[in-house]
């Protein structure tokens, strides 16, 4: 049985990957997230291979290391996730009334095999227009906090969202059906 690696603590995809891999360790890598790529797609894919490789150099082979990276995109602006309530504020305004993109960068790594595999997925998210009350109300819920384009589809966050056009498992974190196509492409699963 293969041994299994997340280099990543968001609780969102610890959850997430349970329903493709019961067991598997976490290692949080300590790379910096540097958002200074402007493409998005290769900027994701940079980070989740940063992020895999870093935990990757440091186990003993036979491990398959699995990194992901989520970034909010509006307008050609970049959303991370926010320093505190006022820039979770600022984001939810920019998002409101209009369609932003999430990309998720994932990275495989078999660290028995030395192969290593990375994409992304794109889906774009509709949002309603936000009053300043309801973004004020949502911020006091602190769920923006940590979460790429300070909110969460998962949560509080749902009641904002008009549509969806893409993977829903994306925009929480953690592409599962891309996770699990790459996973079967290196003979990991």
């Amino acid at each position: 049985m293969r041994k299994y690696v997340l280099a990543s603590a968001s609780p969102r995809r610890k959850e997430l990957l349970g329903f493709l891999i019961p067991e598997y360790e976490i290692k949080i890598s300590e790379i910096e997230e540097n958002l200074n790529i402007a493409d998005p797609p290769h900027l994701v894919m940079r980070l989740s291979f940063d992020k895999a490789n870093d935990i990757a150099g440091g186990l003993s082979g036979g491990e398959v290391v699995i990194g992901a990276d989520t970034i909010v995109v509006i307008e050609n602006e970049i959303l991370g996730k926010p320093a505190g309530r006022d820039e979770a504020a600022e984001m939810l305004r920019a998002l409101s009334g209009k369609t932003h993109l999430v990309y998720t960068g994932v990275t495989v790594i078999d660290t028995q095999s030395g192969k290593t595999l990375t994409e992304y997925e794109k889906t774009a998210v509709t949002f309603d227009s936000l009053s300043d009350e309801e973004i004020a109300d949502y911020v006091r819920t602190e769920e923006p906090l940590d979460k790429a384009g300070a909110y969460g589809i998962q949560g509080y966050g749902a009641r904002f969202i008009k549509k969806i056009d893409g993977c829903y498992f994306n925009v929480v974190g953690l592409p599962l059906n891309r996770l699990y196509t790459m996973l079967r492409a290196m003979g990991c699963y």
